[in-house]
């Protein structure tokens, strides 16, 4: 007898089901590849000023080395657990990614890599951590 999700006992599915299955996932990962996906690469290389570029860009790529690493073992057993508590987990983090990027994260569009630090002299909160840098050849 077959469960009202199209799953038989035998862990087969039915052919509608699985074309369904096949269309959402694309919609997935079409999604996540025009939004969040190419944010990991973005962010980490506009953010920091040129002098610390490429030792910022290295641990920003560990790190996320690292937590996609500990997602993709930990998630099926937060399927297990939560059942679809485990999306909720997912989706909660994903607003709280959202409102960061929105709040602390300012704006680089066609600005200058030299002028990236003067943004972060200016934005809001992080003008009491990030120090102007005196330039050395001043006329």
């Amino acid at each position: 007898m077959a469960k009202a999700t199209g799953v038989h006992g035998t862990g087969s599915i039915s052919k509608g089901n699985a074309i369904l299955l096949l269309v959402l996932m694309s919609f997935y990962s079409a999604g996540f590849g025009w939004s969040w996906g190419p944010l990991l690469w973005i962010i980490p290389s506009e953010i920091f000023p040129l002098k610390i570029r490429t030792t910022g860009q290295s641990i920003a790529v560990a790190v996320q080395f690292l937590t996609i690493f500990l997602l993709s073992q930990t998630f099926l057993t937060m399927l297990c657990h939560l059942k679809f508590g485990a999306f909720l987990f997912h989706g909660t983090w994903i607003v709280v990614m959202t409102l960061f990027i929105m709040l602390f994260l300012p704006e680089t569009k066609g600005l200058h890599l030299d002028s990236i630090n003067d943004i972060w002299c200016k934005h809001w909160y992080w003008r009491y951590y990030v120090k102007r840098e005196v330039l050395q050849n001043q006329h």
